[in-house]
C-alpha cells in the first residue's frame, strides 16, 4: 500500500466535505499500520485530528499542534484516569455540563460510557438514575461505576436498599418503580437504549418504560437518553422539552461480506460459510442466530464440526457446567470447543461470566446468541456472522439488523469490524422512533397532570377506568394506591382484571393463605387461580408449570442436577429451568403482589401472602443469594460458604451489609477456608471480587 496516496485520497474526501468516507478511509489505513506495525508519522497524525478522532493520535510522532488537541480533549472520567475524547464526545459533554437535556442517537461504538462517568465526575450530582434495559447490563454498570465512585456515591442496583446522601441508581425499569416517591428530585435521569420506549421495539416492557420515563422525568433536573440509529423522533410528550442529536460518527471501520448472494437459502451452503469464516479467522466471532431453535442448529454444526481445544480455563469451566448444570447440555459440549451461548433466559451469573470469557484471550473465541447479546451487554467483536434474518418470530428490521453489525470492530482494538451476511439483511432505511402514551397506563397517572398531551379519548379511558376501580376499591383506596405506584404489573388492564375478579368471585379466593404453607400441595388451587388469571403463555402447560414451582421450592436445599431430575417427570430439561424460573421471578412475583394489594381492599378476610411473594420473587432462595447472582456469584457458590459456616446467607442482612461481609472475610480466607472449591468456583470468586 502508498501510504501517502491514501493519504492524498483522504485529504481529497475531506477538501470535498465528505468527512464520513475521509474517516472511514482513515480507519482502514491506521487497520494497516497495526498489521505492518508501522508507527504513525505526522500527517498521518494530522489527518486523525482533521476527522476528530482524537483519541487515536500518536503523541509521540505527532505536531506540537496535534499534541495540544490530544491533552486539551482529556477528560476527567472518575477513578485515575483522564481520557482524551473523540469530537462527538466532547461536543456532548459540553451540551450536558451546561445543564441541557438531550435524546441522542450514536453509533454502537461512539463510547457513550465515557459521557455518563465524565458528567458525574464534573457535576457531581447528588442522585443520577441510570434506566438500563437489562439485569446484565445492570451489573456491567455496576462495575464500571463502582470501580471509580463507590468512595463517593452509594451505588444501588437492588429494590428495598436504604438510600444515602449521595446515589447511582442502576436498575431496569421496573425497579425504578420503588423509588419514585423516595426521591424528591433528581440531578439526572439517563435512559439507555431508550428506543424501548416504543411499543415497535419492545411490547411487552414499553410502558413500565413509559411510566418510569414520565413519573422520573418530572422529578429529574436534566435527561439524557440514549439509542442508535434514530433518524428522527415524532412529536411526543416524553421528548419535548430535550434537543435530538443525531450522530453518524463512527470509531471503527464495517467491512461487510454479503455471502447470501452465492448462499441463495441453501443450508448447506450456508453451514459450509460459517465453518469456513470461523477457520480463517483468528479474532473473536460473534454468531448472530436470531432465534432460540436456531441457537440449536447453530450449536449441533459446531459440536460436531470442532473438537474440543486446548484452554485450561474452558476445560474447567466445562467441568463446573458438568457438575452444576447438566452433562448434555449443548453449553457444556460447546464451551470446551471454545464457544459460548447468549440469550436472555440463562443465570445472570452464567452470561456474565461467559461474556467475560469472550473477552479474555485464552477464553471463549465465539458466541452464538439471540438479540440478547445487543441489548443486554456491551461487547464487540472483531468478526459478526449474521446467520439469520428473524428476530425470534419476526423478521429482521433495518434497525434491528444495524444493531447487530455495529458489534463488529471495538476503539483501539480492532479498526476494522468483518461483517459476515448469510441472509438477505433488510433494506436499509431511516428509523423514526414513535414514542405515545400505551393504554396499559391509563390506571397510573391523573388526566388533569397530563390533558394537554392526551388525545380525548384517552382521557375518556382514563376516567372511565378511574370511576370502575373507584367503585370496586373505593375513591380514597384507589388514589392511594395510584399516588404510591405500589402495583407491579405495567398492564392498568390485568390490575383492573385481578380488582374485578377479587370483588365479583370472592369465594374463589378463599384459602387464600394456604400459600403461606411449608406444604406445597396446599399452594396448587390457588396457583392454578393466579396463573389462569394472567393473560398470555407461562412458557408451558398449566399443570407443569404449577409441578415446576413446587419442585423450585427446594431451591436452596437441593441442586440443580437433582431438581432437573425431578422435573424429569414434567419433561422439563435445563434450558426449560432457566424459562420457568424467570418466569417465576418476574412475571409470578408481581402478579402476586397485585392480587396481595388488592385483596386486602376487597376481600372480607384478607390474609397478607407476602411470606410467599418473597419466596417466589427470589426463586426459593434467600433474598441475598438470589440478588448476589447479579453481581456475579452463583448460588452453588454461596451454598458452599454457606455450608461452611462461613457466612450465614439465611440471616437478615441486606445486599449492601453481606458485600461488606465478603470484603471483611478476604478473598485468601475464602480460599483457605472452603476445601470444596474447584479450580472455577475460584475463578468466578475473582471476578465476584473485582465488582465490589
Amino acid at each position: 500500500m502508498d501510504v501517502f496516496c491514501e493519504c492524498q485520497k483522504i485529504n481529497d474526501f475531506i477538501e470535498a466535505n465528505n468527512e464520513l468516507k475521509a474517516r472511514d478511509e482513515l480507519i482502514k489505513l491506521l487497520d494497516y499500520h497495526k498489521q505492518e506495525q508501522i508507527s504513525y508519522d505526522p500527517l498521518i497524525n494530522n489527518l486523525i485530528r482533521q476527522v476528530g478522532l482524537y483519541p487515536y493520535l500518536d503523541t509521540d510522532t505527532s505536531s506540537w499542534q496535534d499534541r495540544f488537541v490530544y491533552e486539551s480533549f482529556k477528560a476527567d472520567i472518575g477513578g485515575d484516569a483522564r481520557v482524551t475524547l473523540h469530537r462527538e464526545q466532547s461536543l456532548i459533554l459540553k451540551k450536558l455540563t451546561e445543564g441541557r437535556s438531550l435524546a441522542v442517537s450514536a453509533p454502537t461504538s461512539f463510547g457513550k460510557s465515557f459521557i455518563i462517568d465524565a458528567f458525574i465526575s464534573i457535576t457531581k450530582p447528588k442522585n443520577i438514575v441510570i434506566i438500563v434495559p437489562t439485569i446484565a447490563l445492570t451489573d456491567e454498570t455496576r462495575r464500571r461505576l463502582q470501580k471509580k465512585f463507590s468512595n463517593k456515591y452509594k451505588i444501588i442496583t437492588t429494590s428495598d436498599v436504604r438510600i444515602s446522601e449521595k446515589n447511582i441508581f442502576i436498575f431496569p425499569q421496573e425497579r425504578a418503580a420503588h423509588y419514585v416517591d423516595e426521591l424528591e428530585n433528581v440531578d439526572m435521569l439517563v435512559i439507555d437504549e431508550f428506543y424501548k420506549a416504543s411499543e415497535k421495539f419492545d411490547k411487552d416492557r414499553s410502558s413500565s418504560l413509559i411510566n418510569v420515563i414520565l413519573k422520573l422525568g418530572r422529578k429529574a433536573s436534566q435527561k439524557y437518553f440514549l439509542a442508535p440509529n434514530i433518524s428522527k423522533i415524532n412529536e411526543n410528550m416524553f421528548t419535548r422539552d430535550m434537543e435530538f442529536v443525531h450522530i453518524d460518527f463512527n470509531t471503527v471501520y464495517l467491512e461487510k461480506h454479503d455471502l447470501f448472494n452465492e448462499i441463495k437459502g441453501d443450508d448447506n451452503l450456508k453451514s459450509e460459510a460459517l465453518l469456513r469464516i470461523l477457520e480463517s479467522n483468528t479474532g473473536k466471532t460473534l454468531i448472530y442466530a436470531g432465534t432460540y431453535s436456531n441457537i440449536d442448529k447453530v450449536a449441533n454444526l459446531l459440536i460436531d464440526n470442532h473438537n474440543p481445544i486446548e484452554s485450561e480455563v474452558l476445560r474447567n469451566f466445562e467441568s463446573w457446567l458438568v457438575i452444576n448444570y447438566d452433562r448434555n447440555w449443548h453449553l457444556t459440549n460447546l464451551i470446551k470447543r471454545g464457544c459460548g451461548i447468549h440469550n436472555g433466559q440463562l443465570h445472570r451469573s452464567l452470561s456474565q461470566i461467559q461474556v467475560r470469557l469472550f473477552e479474555e484471550e485464552e477464553g471463549l473465541k465465539n458466541i452464538i446468541s439471540t438479540s440478547s447479546i445487543i441489548e443486554g451487554v456491551n461487547t464487540s467483536a472483531e468478526n459478526v456472522v449474521v446467520w439469520r434474518n428473524r428476530n425470534g418470530q419476526s423478521k429482521l428490521n433495518d434497525f434491528t439488523y444495524k444493531n447487530i453489525i455495529g458489534r463488529g470492530g471495538r476503539m483501539f482494538k480492532h479498526f476494522v469490524g468483518k461483517i459476515y451476511v448469510l441472509e438477505e439483511p433488510p433494506v436499509s432505511s431511516e428509523t423514526e422512533l414513535d414514542l405515545s402514551f400505551p393504554d396499559d397506563l391509563v390506571g397510573s397517572i391523573d388526566e388533569e397532570d397530563f390533558k394537554q398531551e392526551l388525545t380525548n379519548e384517552q382521557i375518556a379511558k382514563i376516567i372511565s377506568y378511574k370511576e370502575e376501580m373507584a367503585e370496586i376499591l373505593g375513591d380514597e383506596a384507589f388514589k392511594s394506591m395510584k399516588d404510591e405506584s405500589i402495583f407491579e404489573s405495567s398492564s392498568s388492564y390485568l390490575i383492573r382484571d385481578i380488582a374485578r375478579d377479587l370483588a365479583y368471585n370472592p369465594g374463589e379466593w378463599n384459602g387464600l393463605g394456604y400459600l403461606n404453607s411449608h406444604n406445597t400441595n396446599d399452594w396448587e388451587r390457588l396457583l392454578y387461580k393466579v396463573i389462569k388469571i394472567h393473560p398470555g403463555g407461562w412458557g408451558v402447560e398449566y399443570n407443569k408449570f404449577v409441578g415446576f414451582i413446587k419442585i423450585l421450592s427446594q431451591n436452596w436445599t437441593k441442586s440443580i442436577p437433582e431438581l432437573l431430575h425431578e422435573l424429569d417427570q414434567y419433561d422439563i430439561g435445563v434450558d426449560d429451568f432457566f424459562k420457568l424460573e424467570r418466569n417465576v421471578t418476574f412475571k409470578l412475583a408481581a402478579t402476586l403482589n397485585d392480587i396481595n394489594i388488592l385483596q386486602k381492599k376487597v376481600l372480607d378476610k384478607p390474609v397478607d401472602i407476602s411470606p410467599f411473594i418473597s419466596k417466589v420473587s427470589h426463586a426459593f432462595l434467600p433474598p441475598v443469594v438470589f440478588q448476589l447472582e447479579e453481581y456475579g456469584l452463583p448460588r452453588m457458590i454461596t451454598k458452599k460458604i454457606h455450608k461452611e459456616n462461613i457466612i450465614d446467607f439465611e440471616d437478615e442482612a441486606d445486599l449492601h451489609q453481606m458485600i461488606e461481609k465478603f470484603k471483611d472475610i478476604t478473598m485468601v480466607y475464602l480460599f483457605s477456608s472452603v476445601e470444596s472449591f474447584d479450580e472455577f468456583d475460584k475463578y468466578i470468586i475473582k471476578y465476584f471480587y473485582e465488582g465490589i
